[in-house]
């Protein structure tokens, strides 16, 4: 048996694999072998009959960022034309129009304002809350949370146990790229470095909040880092348990960096696979058909990934620098079946919301991995 077979039948095994093994793994160009490992830790950690969903909306309550990262197409500087933030009205609209679709979640990111403070924040919870109580505030990315302590000159358990208090029910992963220093630097500018990000989630963790984490890859990192930084976030999950979920992407070329090659399909399933091998304590994997779009997002459910995502009623990151993929919620759900699972709806917390017996689906469990033309 080759080094790299007893190393996917390790983790396959539900045996704990180490960074030097998941390296390892990123020199294996067998795409098809990843899959049925990764496929295997997902059966194992998912063996119900049905793939989950949700439905929400990603709310960007404004433009205006005091950092500057060369992969983005969406901020803006406070004088630009058409920075903006959002009017209460305008959220209003949307997270109504979220609930008609059956959304019980709105993903409420921005940029690192410069003038907005605390309280502004604080407030605008308080208002949301008392008007939607039904609907759970996703909201503000570790460098968000980071840029609040530094602009009020407070902790960061003050600044996360005052948002709790005023409705902040969980906290997205944004923002996390790639958790090693060289290439946070190099990428950014008056953004979070890697002990910041992970600071801001070990303490909201101890506060009793969960959370998802994320990887942006396919730039200017090695392999050796994005082993670094799969590592970074499960000694955090081993610290605290407060990842609910782990989403991974590949960069959209544009802005700064519209010459760097785009990475495609092959690299995101192959590195979702071993992630999903890696982080042997986080149980959720989103597929990131955003990104990758509804055919490659369904075969993600073959390489790791037991949860569709959401239906982004809304995106505007990712499209600013270019890539546009939409997906119906009945599309959404068509890919889950095609797949041989029931779809559910679910919640932040992965709780199934939809209240509707899954019928049992043995198959499904079984299937092989879907040939790859």
């Amino acid at each position: 048996m080759s080094t790299i077979d007893t190393i996917l039948a390790k983790a396959a095994d539900g045996v704990r694999i180490t960074p030097d093994e998941c390296l390892e793994l990123f020199a294996c160009r067998d795409l098809h072998k990843l899959g049925r490992a990764a496929h295997a830790v997902t059966t194992r950690l998912h063996p119900e009959p049905y793939r989950t969903y949700n439905i929400d909306r990603n709310i960007n309550y404004t433009n205006v960022c005091a950092a500057v990262c060369d992969f983005c197409a969406f901020y803006r500087k406070s004088a630009d034309a058409d920075a903006y933030v959002l009017s209460r009205e305008e959220l209003y609209k949307k997270i109504e129009e979220t609930i008609a679709l059956g959304g019980d979640q709105v993903l409420m990111q921005g940029g690192m304002h410069p003038s907005l403070k605390l309280e502004w924040y604080e407030e605008l919870l308080r208002d949301l809350r008392a008007r939607f109580p039904g609907v759970n505030l996703h909201a503000f990315s570790p460098p968000e949370i980071w840029h609040f302590s530094k602009l009020n000159k407070l902790p960061l358990e003050t600044v996360l146990r005052r948002l709790k208090d005023a409705g902040l029910g969980s906290l997205p992963g944004g923002g996390g790229e790639i958790l090693v220093d060289r290439v946070r630097k190099e990428l950014t500018k008056g953004k979070a470095l890697t002990s910041e990000w992970l600071e801001v989630c070990r303490v909201w963790h101890k506060l009793g909040g969960i959370g998802s984490c994320t990887m942006m890859f396919g730039h200017i990192e090695t392999d050796a880092e994005r082993v670094e930084h799969l590592t970074r976030l499960r000694d955090l999950q081993d610290e605290t348990g407060g990842f609910s979920a782990f989403i991974c992407w590949t960069m959209q070329p544009g802005h700064k960096m519209a010459d760097y090659p785009e990475r495609g399909a092959f690299e995101y399933l192959r590195t979702q696979a071993i992630a999903r091998l890696f982080l042997d304590n986080i149980k959720n994997i989103q597929s990131s058909w955003v990104t990758q779009g509804g055919k490659i997002g369904q075969v993600a459910l073959f390489f790791g990934a037991n949860d569709m995502g959401s239906l982004m009623i809304e995106e505007n990151v990712v499209a600013s620098a270019g890539t546009v993929h939409y997906l119906t919620l009945e599309e959404i759900k068509r890919s889950i079946r095609e797949a041989g699972w029931e779809p559910r709806q679910r919640n932040v917390f992965y709780q199934l919301i939809d209240e509707r017996p899954a019928a049992p689906r043995p198959a499904a469990r079984e299937r092989a991995l879907p040939v790859l033309n």
